[in-house]
């Protein structure tokens, strides 16, 4: 028994030592903290405390006084702070995630660079560590709402990762006024402070109000509503005109019939395509894109603000450009009727859609036609309006090629995009699910292969270790443990991935993706399916694209909206040109931020679609929906309401017909005493009772304790069954003051 009782006392006396990080201890103190009085209890301190030094791990600095041991050795990471405070570090050099104690974050921020200095002991078999600097902040700039004190105010920020209140001294408060929403920046923090101190920089305006919450969403994801001064002004100077020596030196296409096909609201025309017969009565086809590296040189002021850009940013009412709107909009989109400059890939093809050649480089272009997807598809469905020969020919081919992809292993990922009608207010008077149909997958197709095309002659330049720089777009072989959890998941429909070889992983994908189509489950399938495989990134290493099943794979196709794109058509020029290779660390820097801005920028697209959607949803509090559990935490459910494709969240603490236990291993919740189970995927119908605009959330009620006894826990077959019997089960409704410091 006296050895258990000493177990137990030896793990409190480490645990004590972990929470005090670099602090040092003698064994009166640590008694102290473990509220141990007695002496006896003491001296049993003393020798746990003798016992873990022996055991290194920690370590007598002096006679008595001991502290946590370290290994002296510092790893650089990003850090991920989670909801409950604690933290993970992931290593530059990589490696598992280091796991960082709550008290040992000090004044670190979600996503800033940081220095770890490691313990002796792990957590649960992690690595754990403190952080001891920061070595660059991932942002400083802030959006919240303004909480107005006597002589001070604090800005309480949107963002959940950031936990910690900015305190605004009196001078730095600027107009803000009482609950405007404002973005603040930090400009001061001590690891003595407990919050950082900050100055107001911009109000936003009221919380709720539309022009408010969108520009919140740019600033909060890190993108800017304005360019600066210096980079409008370096716009303006460029030229619309062309001059004739540079029409001479490219190959001149403006004779050749050449269109584009857009979405109908679109300004910034990328890319268009030529097409004419040849008299071997083979296919010429040009994928002509905009020759943005014509304009913009390299380290200047429209260069960088492009790379810290990186993206352009798509949100529900508006999109923020890349570049500026005279170059998005005007100088380099290819706008009909107008000489336009072009970086092009064309090839000769026949009837099969073989590649019979190849050829890359400066042409100029004169659009006939600007084709919305409406028009274009109008054309391939009636066979009658103009081009519609011309389109069926291209719609054809790029058939072909889409069979050929996926033969050889090519995934169909055809996701659901919700999209809004909105009034002149910028309400959202309906919702929607985009459908992609025939005109979409047509220049989708001649994208696919321009991109690949450049990828392989890029990838044949030089040999082992004298390859030429150049940037790919990169997708991995998906974890071989996402796959298995996958599987878990979809068996519950009865559908299974077979994993024999790469080739059967993705037939099954998509003759599973085939099977759901329609059904409730669809898009929940489809999501979890998306977030199996690997996410796709840019870099200088060529490796496969395991998504598209090309060996290569570039990104050419956009350099108005991405950088990358831009960094392709410079490196494509210059090795054309006969130039020596670029300089591979300096490429993959800028592949690092691009591939960070993409990611910033489909979260920022993702919350300004989740605002609508609660805005939406706010008009049918009280009204009952059909939908399908898209989550299981400790908290409570997420339900998407399957006809808006909006995600809810019930609470536990909302269900009152009986005490839920959540059941981690099995993803679902169960009842004491009715023992029924709610589990990922299953369909429920729930009540909408709030809708919160300022966190973009949704709470949800079920309809009663009748309707849950009837839904209760639906086996697999039974959800197929309710499927067979009505495809559009699940898509039908029926309507009928804060304290400043926080941790």
């Amino acid at each position: 028994m006296a050895k258990k009782t000493n177990d137990k006392l030896r793990r409190q006396v480490q645990g004590v030592f972990t929470e005090a990080g670099r602090k040092i201890l003698n064994y009166k103190q640590v008694a102290s903290r473990l509220n141990i009085d007695s002496t006896e209890g003491k001296n049993e301190v003393l020798l746990a405390m003798k016992q873990l030094a022996k055991e290194n791990l920690i370590e007598e600095i002096d006679t008595g006084r001991y502290v946590t041991l370290f290994v002296h050795q510092f790893v650089t990471g990003k850090v991920d702070i989670t909801q409950q405070g604690t933290a993970y570090v992931t290593p530059d050099e990589g490696g598992d995630d280091i796991f960082i104690g709550a008290n040992f974050t000090h004044t670190a921020l979600h996503g800033d660079q940081v220095k770890v200095s490691l313990f002796a002991h792990q957590v649960q078999g992690k690595a754990t560590g403190e952080i001891v600097e920061i070595v660059a902040r991932a942002k400083t700039l802030f959006v919240g709402t303004v909480q107005v004190h006597y002589n001070y105010a604090f800005l309480i920020p949107d963002d959940k990762k950031m936990r910690i209140n900015i305190f605004i001294p009196k001078e730095k408060i600027g107009s803000a006024k009482q609950g405007d929403k404002a973005t603040a920046r930090i400009t001061e923090w001590t690891p003595d402070e407990e919050n950082p101190f900050g100055e107001i920089v911009e109000v936003l305006g009221r919380p709720g109000d539309h022009e408010t919450e969108m520009n919140a969403i740019v600033i909060e994801y890190g993108f800017a509503n304005r360019f600066p001064e210096e980079v409008e002004k370096e716009a303006d100077k460029i030229s619309l005109h062309i001059p004739a020596a540079e029409i001479k030196n490219r190959k001149d296409f403006r004779k050749v019939l050449t269109f584009t096909i857009d979405p109908e609201d679109a300004k910034d025309f990328d890319d268009a395509l030529s097409f004419q017969v040849l008299p071997n009565g083979h296919y010429e086809i040009g994928i002509h894109i905009a020759d943005v590296s014509h304009y913009i040189p390299e380290n200047s002021k429209l260069d960088e603000e492009a790379l810290r850009r990186a993206t352009s940013v798509y949100l529900v009412d508006r999109t923020i450009p890349m570049l500026p709107e005279k170059l998005s909009n005007g100088v380099c989109s290819l706008r009909p009727n107008e000489d336009k400059l072009t970086f092009a890939v064309v090839v000769e093809m026949n009837d099969q859609a073989e590649v019979l050649s190849t050829w890359f480089g400066k042409t100029v272009i004169h659009s006939k036609r600007r084709f919305s997807y409406e028009e274009a598809q109008e054309r391939l469905e009636t066979k009658e309006g103009d081009l519609a020969q011309e389109l069926s020919v291209l719609n054809n081919l790029a058939k072909i090629l889409k069979e050929k992809r996926f033969k050889k292993g090519a995934i169909s990922f055809e996701t659901q995009e919700v999209k809004f009608k909105l009034d002149e207010q910028f309400k959202p008077i309906d919702l929607y699910v985009k459908i992609r149909k025939d005109a979409h997958k047509l220049i989708e197709e001649f994208m696919l292969l321009a991109n690949r095309k450049v990828a392989e002659y890029a990838s044949s330049l030089g040999k082992g270790d004298k390859k030429k720089t150049f940037v790919y777009r990169i997708h991995e072989e998906p974890n071989e443990d996402k796959i298995r959890m996958f599987n878990i998941f979809a068996a519950r429909w009865g559908h299974k991935i077979l994993t024999q070889s790469q080739k059967s992983i993705s037939q099954s994908f998509n003759h599973l993706l085939e099977e759901v189509e329609g059904k409730p489950e669809q898009n929940l399938i489809q999501s979890q399916a998306i977030r199996t495989m690997s996410k796709a990134y840019y870099g200088c290493k060529k490796s496969l694209h395991y998504g598209l099943a090309f060996e290569h794979y570039t990104h050419f196709t956009s350099p108005i909206r991405r950088y990358p794109d831009l960094m392709v058509h410079r490196l494509l020029q210059q090795y054309l040109n006969q130039g020596v290779s670029a300089n591979e660390a300096h490429y993959e820097a800028m592949c690092k931020q691009s591939s960070q801005m993409e990611v910033k920028a489909a979260d920022a697209e993702r919350a300004s679609v989740k605002y609508k959607q609660v805005e939406y949803i706010k008009e049918f509090i009280g009204e009952t929906f059909d939908g399908i559990i898209s989550g299981v935490t400790e908290w409570g459910i997420y339900v998407e309401i399957s006809i808006y494709r909006a995600e809810g969240l019930l609470r536990l603490a909302n269900m009152g017909d009986d005490y839920y236990d959540y059941d981690q291993q099995n993803q679902w919740i169960i009842g004491r005493r009715s023992r029924i189970k709610y589990q990922l995927g299953d369909p429920i119908q729930v009540v909408v009772v709030a809708a919160d605009i300022f966190k973009r959330q949704i709470d949800l009620s079920l309809t009663g304790a009748a309707s849950l006894r009837d839904l209760g826990r639906r086996s697999s077959s039974d959800s197929r069954k309710r499927s067979e019997k009505g495809k559009d089960w699940g898509l039908k409704s029926k309507k009928g003051n804060r304290k400043g410091k926080r941790r």
